[in-house]
């Protein structure tokens, strides 16, 4: 990352800056439900902006909750560490406790982002336990959202997968909070260099060879047609909306078909009642039986051609299937979604 250098005149703890004390009450209203956050701050623009904001959240709000830093070093750029030292040097002036994460193990080639952010997040979780902490912060914009929900958009993902990035959410034994996730990130920008605050710029951010930059050169062409950051969120939060009553539609149809254990330690529902459900709420309530005796989250679209397998046999047809660590038995009365057995090693089959 390259460094924007900051104005002349102005200190990074100015808290004349950025939102009155009603609005960061506001803003960080999630934080005020733990002693401990810990906030994840690379340096970047609109996490430098977290850590201004959420300091001064606690001054003027909350001084009782306990606000942590971790900058996590990939190891993967030269300026790495100076930039991790930059986030160290700002978080003392603020007076808050900062510690650099380096990740020990070495990352992949291939998909490379998507293995950064998962080390990224195992070695802050693991942090946030170590210092006792209860939840995370992260600076999620809101053009992460809406590159977030093109992104699924264009892979034809769900009511689910367009809900994009939720505001909160649990992250192994923690809260996973983002409070920056309704404001833009040229706000997050003004609000640095208004206070005088240098940030680093990662060149990463312009390579056509990540497909969110690719998607994100796309979006000044939608916005000029409508489909400005502001209104891609606004569809995240309304699909978010719509996969809630879903998910409250699923519950009580569970409730109805009264799910009994199944013969292997699943799950069984009856053939007929499950077969009158709407498509959607029959589809929610075999994914999440498969969850939970299979191996994880199911892939939507091969849980749709379950479901359309299914569908499909006849009433006194019979069948069996395994998606996801999970075996689905049809017979003529039930479905029993069980936990697959384990595949013997090819040496052991004699």
């Amino acid at each position: 990352m390259s460094r924007s250098a900051p104005a002349a005149d102005a200190g990074p703890a100015d808290l004349a800056l950025g939102p009155r004390a009603a609005e960061l009450a506001t803003l960080f209203a999630a934080f005020a439900a733990h002693d401990h956050v810990l906030l994840a701050v690379s340096g970047g623009p609109d996490s430098t902006a977290l850590m201004l904001l959420a300091q001064r959240w606690q001054v003027e709000c909350r001084p009782s909750t306990q606000l942590h830093v971790a900058t996590v070093d990939h190891g993967l750029r030269a300026e790495s560490r100076a930039e991790a030292g930059a986030v160290a040097a700002l978080a003392a002036q603020l007076g808050l406790p900062h510690n650099i994460i380096e990740l020990v193990r070495p990352l992949p080639a291939t998909r490379l982002q998507e293995a950064a952010r998962h080390a990224r997040y195992e070695a802050l979780t693991a942090r946030a336990h170590a210092i006792g902490a209860t939840a995370l912060a992260t600076a999620h914009t809101l053009d992460d959202q809406a590159e977030t929900v093109l992104f699924r958009l264009l892979r034809g993902s769900g009511v689910s997968g367009l809900a994009g990035i939720p505001a909160l959410r649990p992250l192994g034994g923690l809260t996973l909070l983002r409070p920056l996730l309704r404001r833009p990130k040229a706000e997050l920008v003004a609000l640095c260099r208004a206070a005088g605050t240098a940030f680093a710029e990662d060149p990463s951010n312009l390579n056509p060879r990540f497909a969110r930059v690719r998607l994100r050169a796309l979006l000044p062409s939608l916005a000029a047609e409508g489909g400005d950051a502001a209104t891609l969120g606004r569809l995240a939060h309304r699909m978010a909306r719509a996969d809630a009553a879903l998910e409250a539609a699923t519950d009580a149809a569970a409730a109805a078909l009264g799910a009994a254990p199944g013969e292997e330690g699943g799950l069984a529902f009856p053939r007929l009642g499950l077969g009158a459900l709407p498509e959607e709420i029959a589809l929610r309530l075999v994914g999440r039986a498969i969850g939970t005796v299979g191996t994880g989250p199911v892939e939507l679209g091969k849980l749709e051609a379950l479901m359309g397998w299914i569908a499909g046999l006849g009433d006194q047809q019979t069948g069996a299937r395994t998606l996801a660590g999970a075996v689905v038995r049809v017979s003529r009365q039930s479905i029993v979604v069980a936990r697959a057995p384990e595949r013997r090693p090819l040496g052991s089959l004699r």
